[in-house]
């Protein structure tokens, strides 16, 4: 009983610094391209993880600041899904050479790079396989396989299984019969363009788009985007949308559209009058309200 407890509780623990930058490294893997990826983000290594904050070194100031402002926003927000918590990102510059960074000890061992003496330069060459050892210790850990299994290898690379579309049985058993197929996937495929992580409440789902690219994505002809669009249906539960126009030298054109897209799952109006929970309030905005989307001649 007791090692049925403490397995449980193994299980459940939060993964460590390296079992979660492993999942981060393989999401960032299929969303960058290689050069970049090897220059830049495969050198990082994960440090430490406390109090919300994640820690990365990276081997120069000039790595750390190109990896800051390139994908600090995209690995913080990686973490957070990872952790279920939103988690700050820390870059930090480690010293090749693997001495202290700080105090007297950096300026002693700037004095001795000066000086050239071999013993102190050849010490921390030994310690760095032990310090790397330490870090692929967590590989026998079940957690940390899975995640490799899941995420690490090339072919996952290429479905990229972390970039997925929660669907509801719900959905599929009620609102596919009530909307129809070609609409619930347009659905499907407005949802797939926007980003929702509930557990940190993280939501992205306006889109700047045009008729003609939701139409490639769909593989669905304009007019019949434009006719779903139009169902009021979609319009009252999924999907809102406003032309955007630009004035040119010949008059008024229009430049696309602006899509509002409901990444949750209301009730069926028959569901609504069943169980007495009526959707009261319109979910979307109201620069989004009635009167925005009827007049759209997009081509």
């Amino acid at each position: 009983m007791d090692s049925a407890v403490q397995a449980r509780q193994v299980n459940l623990r939060a993964p460590s610094p390296e079992e979660a930058w492993q999942v981060v490294l393989g999401q960032l893997q299929a969303q960058v391209e290689r050069a970049t990826y090897r220059t830049w983000l495969e050198p990082l290594q994960p440090v430490d993880f406390a109090n919300g904050t994640y820690t990365l070194a990276a081997a120069s100031t000039y790595a750390r600041d190109l990896a800051e402002s390139r994908f600090g926003a995209t690995i913080s927000r990686q973490l957070s899904g990872v952790y279920g918590n939103p988690i700050k990102l820390d870059l930090v510059v480690t010293n090749p050479a693997g001495q202290q960074r700080h105090g007297s000890a950096s300026a002693a061992g700037d004095a001795q790079n000066v000086t050239g003496s071999q013993p102190d330069e050849e010490a921390p060459t030994s310690e760095e396989p032990r310090a790397k050892a330490g870090r692929k210790s967590p590989a026998a850990s079940p957690r940390k396989l899975a995640l490799a299994r899941a995420y690490g290898d090339k072919r996952a690379s290429v479905i990229q299984p972390e970039r997925a579309i929660v669907v509801t049985q719900y959905f599929m058993n009620n609102w596919v019969a009530l909307l129809g197929h070609s609409a619930a996937h347009l659905i499907m495929v407005a949802r797939s363009m926007c980003y929702w992580n509930p557990l940190n409440g993280e939501l992205r789902n306006v889109i700047d788009t045009e008729m003609g690219e939701l139409a490639q994505r769909a593989a669905m002809s304009v007019r019949t985007v434009k006719d779903i669009l139009a169902n009021p249906g979609v319009q009252h539960y999924f999907l809102r949308y406003k032309v955007r126009r630009m004035m040119t030298q010949n008059g008024v054109r229009t430049a696309g559209i602006t899509l509002l897209v409901r990444m949750d799952d209301p009730l069926t109006p028959d569901d609504q009058k069943l169980h007495e929970l009526p959707e009261s309030e319109h979910w979307y905005t109201p620069d989004f309200g009635p009167g925005e989307d009827e007049e759209d001649d997009e081509a």
